[in-house]
């Protein structure tokens, strides 16, 4: 999207007043594909105007392959936006290379803010003891199930450890017709839960050494190979990223998916079969879930650092998260928004409500979220040699050792 600049004068001619002479501030703010939004957002900077006058806010949003390669050059340049929306683990990467501020010493002497958000969800942003950034909108990863294809087969509803989910999966992909019984989305470790619940950890306590090259890793990786090699597993779950396995879960032939919230608006619109009959929603077994997140992050390089903590702490205010949750029909991390939302939802879409019902359980049980400075460099490493195996291109084994290796160097990297 090109640069957009909402000039205090021009915003609104409902807010004219006097010019403050010599008194402009600008400030700048760098979102992650969310131009939908424009008119929501314009609405707000009008209003944080009237609360600042002389502020020009300059809005830049980007695609999110765009943002890092962006900012990057923007940090080169001694140039960063003022207030940054961040995707995922890579915030944690920013804090660590000393471009965002630290948000502690505000959220501290702010309480009221801090309370407004879902702690396990703004834990996410925890690096060294302090926060990082804070919540703008939020998902964690839930089971989708066809219930068509369940009662075809015979079960009962969600899988209740990971043996009884491999068995679903088969017993559905058994059926004909081109069926296969389980996807998942595989970016941002969105399928870490399945390693999970079986008691499997990536990385030491101390996130100082890689853990899984364990025999039960092995055995799992291999029960998930032989699924994908036949018709238990969706192959698209290794090598698809957002489009093509929620294309594959919409076409009515596969039984379970495993993806978080903002999948379900894309699924309604692309199946027709999908309603509150047909499809199931649930929590894969143990109910754990991967979270994918965005949140407010302010440049260390911010001109006006306490007017940049304005901008985010007027965006996270009630009236502004609540018409961001009531506009995308996704949570914020704010309890008190997130319930509101619920209870509308529960009137006017019960398929939905039941969707994000899940957001606001068993947050406790997170996972695929570690705090990692190098997270997107330890992500390369491990994946690649996993995708090997899941698609019986190497034996586990070799793969989960030739894994450990490389994310061993990473670690020693960061």
């Amino acid at each position: 999207m090109k640069r957009r600049t909402f000039l205090a004068a021009a915003a609104s001619t409902a807010l004219a007043r006097p010019a403050i002479a010599q008194s402009s501030k600008k400030l700048t703010f760098l979102s992650w594909n969310i131009v939908d939004q424009a008119d929501m957002f314009k609405r707000w900077f009008a209003a944080f105007q009237t609360e600042h006058p002389g502020v020009e806010i300059e809005w830049l949003d980007k695609k999110g392959p765009d943002v890092p390669p962006f900012y990057q050059t923007q940090l080169a340049a001694g140039s960063p936006p003022d207030v940054i929306d961040l995707q995922g683990g890579i915030g944690v990467e920013y804090a660590a290379q000393g471009a965002l501020l630290d948000l502690t010493p505000y959220l501290a002497a702010k309480p009221e803010v801090k309370a407004r958000f879902n702690p396990d969800y703004l834990n996410n942003w925890v690096w060294e003891g302090k926060n990082w950034l804070v919540p703008f909108y939020v998902a964690k990863t839930l089971l989708f199930y066809n219930k068509t294809l369940f009662q075809k087969a015979g079960l009962p509803g969600p899988a209740a450890s990971f043996d009884d989910l491999m068995a679903y999966a088969g017993k559905i992909g058994a059926g004909g017709d081109d069926q296969t019984g389980f996807l998942t989305l595989n970016f941002d470790w969105l399928y870490w839960a399945l390693f999970r619940m079986n008691g499997i950890e990536l990385l030491s306590p101390d996130m100082q050494k890689a853990e899984f090259d364990t025999a039960k890793m092995a055995d799992v990786v291999d029960q998930l190979a032989k699924g994908t090699a036949g018709t238990a597993i969706n192959k698209i779950s290794w090598t698809g990223r957002w489009v093509e396995p929620l294309g594959a879960f919409a076409s009515g032939k596969v039984g379970m998916l495993n993806a978080h919230s903002s999948a379900y608006f894309f699924l309604k619109g692309q199946g027709a079969w999908i309603n509150q009959d047909t499809l199931g929603i649930g929590e894969l077994p143990g109910d754990w879930s991967v979270p994918s997140l965005h949140g407010y992050g302010i440049s260390k390089g911010a001109k006006d650092p306490d007017l940049a903590w304005a901008f985010v702490e007027f965006c996270t205010a009630q009236k502004q998260a609540q018409e961001m949750a009531d506009s995308r029909r996704i949570l914020t991390a704010y309890t008190e928004v997130d319930k509101n939302l619920l209870a509308r939802l529960e009137k006017d879409e019960p398929l939905a409500h039941a969707v994000i019902q899940t957001q606001v359980e068993h947050t406790d049980k997170l996972c695929g979220n570690w705090p990692l400075a190098s997270d997107s460099r330890v992500k390369d490493a491990f994946y690649p040699a996993l995708q090997n195996a899941l698609l019986g291109r190497s034996d586990a084994k070799s793969a989960l050792d030739e894994a450990s290796r490389k994310v061993a160097r990473e670690l020693r990297r960061a």
